[in-house]
């Protein structure tokens, strides 16, 4: 049996409002259903979950889906999956569920997480998350938990981030971070006066400016991290995850075998925001900076109309680690390795080095 892999990012979002939604499976591709695993990753929002709906029976030719992952409860991942339960027969729902592990969270959900304290954006992310668990348990899909080591009885897919304890540790980070909208507006002030305040940087194969002090939020670091070994092939999902997650995800690849520059295919982190990742970490993942050798392949999840998403600085640092970034930019990009072909499709473009870079862009 020919063992092989397909996984397909559809385009989510306008503007700078992106979001993931992916489509994969795994097995024999060129045989019967039951000898292939179905699984989506996140489901960008309800257009994004319709669409996801019609690409899996197009392309896949099944209305199951095997395992259904939600990273992590913000909407522009969560709200397309609502779609992909009620529409498709699903057999697992990996998601965690934050309300049973914080007191603080579960006294938001009591509220239906509407409180005067609470932020909107928390609200409304939390409360689809709330939703999808609701939806699966009137369907009888069942809910697992998505920790560090689960991993699938044919050992292909496997959960490298967060562990059970670090997962904790950031949801008293989530639930004092939530209590206070001033923070949230002091967050957006910090941004916008950065943002007016960006210059042009040098950059080249060798000369990098991406550093590690970028940070992003706990509920972010939360994201489920994914990987896959089909075969010889590997690849590594890794949703909205920062530098502290990976890190720790880098830990558990290692332990695997896993080590830096074995990834064949690897997804850029929050629509490739510079605040995900840095040098340190991407060495760890991918290698040393400045080869002009194609490692791998990364993809990542950002719109055509998104000129902050990826940040140039970010795709240049995967590039000069020998893996071209590919953007989403209002198309389906397709990664794949022993699959059939498909009529119309062709090999997608990356995008080229960039020889200045925004300062604090993306």
């Amino acid at each position: 049996m020919s063992v092989g892999i397909e996984i397909d990012f559809l385009p989510v979002g306008e503007g700078e409002k992106c979001g993931d939604a992916i489509a994969l499976r795994y097995g024999n591709l060129h045989g019967a259903r039951n000898e292939q695993t179905v699984v989506v990753v996140d489901g960008g929002f309800k257009a994004s979950g319709e669409a996801l709906v019609a690409h899996i029976r197009e392309y896949y030719g099944t209305d199951r889906v095997d395992i259904v992952i939600s990273t992590h409860p913000d909407q522009d991942h969560v709200n397309g999956l609502k779609v992909v339960l009620e529409e498709m027969e699903v057999g697992t729902l990996l998601m965690h569920l934050p309300w049973n592990r914080s007191a603080g969270i579960d006294e938001s959900k009591a509220m239906h997480f509407r409180s005067p304290k609470i932020d909107d954006k928390f609200e409304a992310n939390f409360s689809a998350a709330s939703d999808l668990e609701e939806l699966a348990r009137a369907k009888g899909i069942e809910i697992v938990e998505p920790f560090e080591g689960s991993r699938t009885s044919d050992g292909c897919l496997e959960i490298v981030g967060p562990s059970e304890s670090y997962y904790e540790e950031l949801l008293g980070e989530i639930a004092d971070e939530e209590k206070s909208k001033a923070a949230h507006l002091a967050k957006h002030l910090r941004a916008l006066l950065a943002s007016a305040a960006e210059k042009l940087l040098p950059e080249s194969l060798h000369v990098e400016t991406l550093t590690d002090a970028g940070e992003t939020s706990p509920q972010n670091n939360s994201s489920v991290i994914t990987l896959f070994r089909v075969g010889e092939h590997v690849a590594l999902l890794t949703a909205d995850a920062g530098m502290p997650a990976l890190e720790r995800a880098a830990d558990r690849l290692e332990a695997l075998g896993v080590g830096a520059g074995t990834l064949d295919f690897v997804q850029v982190p929050h629509h490739g925001s510079r605040r995900n990742v840095g040098p340190t970490v991407l060495t760890r993942l991918l290698g040393p900076k400045g080869t002009d050798v194609h490692v791998g392949t990364a993809f990542v999840s950002a719109s055509k109309d998104a000129p902050k998403h990826p940040a140039k600085k970010v795709a240049n640092a995967f590039l000069r680690r020998g893996y071209p970034v590919h953007g989403t930019e209002g198309q389906t990009k397709r990664h794949n390795r022993n699959a059939p072909p498909r009529s119309g499709w062709s090999a997608a473009t990356a995008y080229p080095m960039h020889d200045a870079v925004a300062d604090d862009e993306g």
